[in-house]
């Protein structure tokens, strides 16, 4: 604040626009019981987070605190916290292909993630050098595979 940096309370008081005894009365005040209690969450967030090698997010870690340990909170507070914490889980990629298995034999299997699952893509390659899969679409095998 202004008056931790050497400038005079009244001046202080004055561009915040509230009065010196407000200040005073701030500055001499206990904890909220609020703050107490984010302070003891933020403890228990970084014990989890910790013990789940940084990959929990707000949503794993409040299932962990709830379920797990039986406290109350609710998944913003947590949300919040962990934000102000600096603290974040790590995320999956939005849409990632997997490896083609067995490109050379006569059965091609790829594994699709995006936004809504996984979808497991199956095509049976023919002997003219087509593939048929899926919902009878044929299409052609190309090398990209």
């Amino acid at each position: 604040m202004m008056a931790d940096e050497g400038h005079s309370v009244q001046l202080a008081a004055r561009v915040l626009g509230v009065s010196a005894s407000g200040y005073y009365e701030w500055n001499t005040r206990a904890p909220s019981a609020r703050s107490i209690r984010h302070a003891l969450l933020t403890d228990a967030i970084r014990e989890v987070h910790t013990l789940s090698r940084g990959t929990y997010g707000f949503r794993r870690v409040h299932a962990e605190l709830t379920l797990g340990r039986g406290l109350v909170v609710a998944h913003g507070t947590v949300e919040l916290l962990m934000q102000r914490a600096g603290l974040k889980g790590v995320s999956r990629p939005l849409h990632t292909i997997g490896t083609v298995v067995r490109a050379d034999g006569p059965f091609i299997s790829v594994r699709v993630r995006s936004r809504r699952g996984v979808t497991h893509l199956e095509q049976y390659r023919r002997r003219d050098g087509s593939c048929v899969g899926g919902r009878g679409q044929t299409e052609s095998v190309t090398a990209d595979l």
